[in-house]
């Protein structure tokens, strides 16, 4: 008795479904396990599947919240061994192995062809591969933009206005953006990272948050230079222009000072989020996903501009999340139930009304909309950097990404902290990662 009560702990702790809805499978009832990372979106899961159940009495959802850290590590070991949920969340970037290892789900085949017609058309796209969806569009990130504290910019002498043209460039005579950074940039004198006297030492306001933050800060600061990340199954993250991009973030860092050490980011990817919320920070690049986070934690005000333009202008990146169906659940036909749920206007508009994020149906995208007015929220920004005429830079496509970031992010911690040099470190990480790509 003690042994089997373990052994049903153990698989619940595990975020498995299987063990226990077989366990109560006689009761009329099957629970169908959902697996997310965020938070926000979870609870409004839980009121979304609180209204499923009611016209589903047979079916109960129960939502597992693995952190984006965790995240990834957990479900490959936990796919390999069977014990993965019925339904889970995947992005873009590891879309690849479970697809093509016959994980998932074939949702044409599962809800119809016809279902991705009220959909995201961009992130229909996006977890399509060989012709075939592989998930239930639930969000779609939309672009990034620059968050500033309005306090700060004011206290500084610098109009919101400014930051809509401000440009890096490795050309000091053509950068625009740093100039500003120093003048948000204060240490515990008052003095700004302008100034002769700055201490660079005793920080208590950094003007950005460069930092190794593939969504937020490498990827649309490789695409404005006119760079890839990779391509073609090959990483490029090394090449000139990607690496003078990544270079000029490191140089915020550790050379001029405006943004924090990368030893605090590196270990936490919430650091620069958090910073900026507490009032450490001016500038915090970054996307939508962040913002239910700034409204509920910033007690200042704050606005939204236009992420800062490169050589090749404004480009960003944008993502999109499905929650895809186990191949291997014990139970396909009320995981199809929720799928299609997930997939209705109203099973995904909780999402949008509660404004955790934009929802991947596309009817369901204004109570999005709507939230946000509501709260006096201008997301515009957000949505204009990825205008149809308006070049964008994808997230890694390539096979094996956990293992293939997992390989490179060591190298790229120690670029981005300082104690490696960029070119040199740049292409031991490019190399790390390949040989991953390569290894699957």
């Amino acid at each position: 008795m003690t042994g089997a009560l373990g052994a049903l702990v153990a698989a619940l702790a595990l975020g498995s479904g299987v063990l226990l809805a077989g366990a109560i499978a006689g009761s009329g009832n099957t629970i169908v396990t959902v697996r997310v990372w965020d938070d926000k979106v979870a609870d409004a899961y839980k009121a979304s599947f609180a209204a499923f159940h009611e016209s589903n009495p047979d079916i109960t959802v129960d939502v597992t919240v693995i952190p984006w850290t965790q995240y990834w590590t957990q479900l490959d070991d936990d796919v390999a061994a069977g014990r993965a949920d019925d339904i889970f969340w995947v992005n873009n970037s590891y879309l690849t192995d479970l697809a093509d290892d016959g994980k998932l789900m074939d949702i044409d085949e599962t809800l119809g062809a016809r279902a991705k017609n009220d959909w995201d058309s961009s992130v229909v796209r996006e977890f399509t591969r060989d012709g075939i969806l592989w998930g239930v569009p639930q969000l779609s990130d939309a672009g990034i933009a620059l968050y500033y504290n309005k306090a700060m910019l004011a206290k500084a002498g610098i109009d919101p206005a400014t930051l809509e043209t401000a440009t890096w460039s490795l050309d000091p005579a053509q950068d625009t953006l740093l100039p500003i950074l120093k003048a948000l940039t204060h240490d515990s004198s008052g003095r700004s990272a302008s100034d002769p006297a700055f201490d660079a030492s005793a920080v208590t306001q950094f003007g950005y948050n460069a930092a190794n933050d593939l969504q937020g800060i490498i990827l649309p600061s490789i695409g404005s230079n006119g760079g890839t990340f990779d391509a073609d199954g090959v990483y490029t993250f090394g090449e000139e222009r990607a690496a003078q991009a990544i270079g000029y973030q490191v140089d915020l860092i550790n050379t001029h000072r405006v943004a924090p050490s990368a030893t605090a980011s590196n270990a936490d990817p919430d650091f620069s989020r958090d910073r900026f919320v507490e009032g450490g920070m001016a500038l915090f690049q970054s996307g939508l996903y962040n913002l239910p986070y700034v409204f509920e934690g910033a007690e200042f005000e704050w606005g939204v501009a236009s992420m800062p333009a490169g050589p090749a202008g404004r480009v960003s990146v944008t993502n999109g999340i499905v929650a895809a169906g186990n191949a291997e659940t014990a139970h396909p036909e009320a995981t199809a139930r929720v799928l299609k749920w997930l997939g209705s206007t109203e099973g995904n508009s909780y999402v949008g009304s509660s404004g955790a994020a934009v929802p991947g149906v596309v009817a369901a995208q204004q109570a999005y909309f709507d939230f946000w007015g509501g709260k006096d929220v201008d997301v515009a920004k957000f949505f204009e950097v990825l205008a149809d005429d308006a070049p964008t830079i994808t997230p890694p496509e390539t096979a094996n990404f956990a293992k293939v970031e997992a390989a490179y992010r060591p190298f790229m911690n120690e670029v981005f902290a300082g104690t490696l040099p960029v070119a040199d470190g740049l292409r031991q990480a490019q190399d790390a990662a390949n040989a991953a790509t390569a290894a699957k």
